[in-house]
């Protein structure tokens, strides 16, 4: 049986990929990653960092799997993808920074108004070394990317950069969206999804 796992982006809600998963073929497997201590999800003492979610979802993969992950679940894909190249069969990557400078691409700083929609988020999200760089051209798994071309957060930029980097990647830009837009138009990225893992 085919297994999916849904990793949402710094808002951290089990919720955020459920109108696309629900679209999926009714046979697959899924399962929803929330964060613990970052949007409103509750703290646990044992999550102390990018390393401790990065383990957290390895823990559920006894075997080769599909990734599907928004914005900052991306980068924890992707840092899974170089260290257990044998446990990811493909990946899905939203509007994400895939561990590039987000900066150069002239992106908006997420943090202020993170904090304000957030206020009891894990101070740890906001530490530079939450998103280092990555070595992304050394990921082996076919590769669909999704970006919005009115993202201020991910700009559709970082998405063809990462395009060029990954050496099985594929980029599909859906017109007028936004950061959300794996949540916000389920209809238009749920069957993108559906080709992209079910291609072989």
């Amino acid at each position: 049986m085919r297994k999916v796992l849904f990793l949402p982006g710094s808002g951290a809600s089990p919720d955020f990929w459920k109108p696309v998963g629900s679209r999926l073929p009714a046979e697959w497997s899924r399962h929803y990653f929330g964060w613990p201590g970052l949007g409103h999800q509750p703290h646990d003492p044992a999550i102390k960092g990018m390393d401790d979610l990065v383990a957290m979802v390895v823990a559920r993969m006894d075997g080769p799997v599909d990734l599907v992950a928004q914005s900052m679940g991306g980068v924890i894909a992707a840092r899974i993808a170089l260290a257990h190249p044998q446990l990811v069969r493909r990946l899905v990557l939203t509007v994400t920074s895939g561990g590039v400078d987000m900066a150069s691409f002239g992106a908006s700083d997420w943090r202020i108004e993170y904090r304000k929609l957030f206020p009891d988020a894990a101070e740890w999200i906001y530490e530079p070394r939450a998103a280092a760089p990555l070595p992304v051209e050394h990921i082996a798994a076919p590769t669909l990317l999704i970006w919005g071309d009115s993202d201020a957060v991910s700009p559709l930029a970082v998405g063809q950069h990462l395009a060029a980097r990954l050496p099985n990647a594929r980029l599909h830009v859906l017109k007028g969206g936004h950061h959300d837009l794996a949540s916000a138009r389920p209809d238009d990225v749920a069957p993108l999804i559906t080709r992209h893992l079910d291609a072989d």
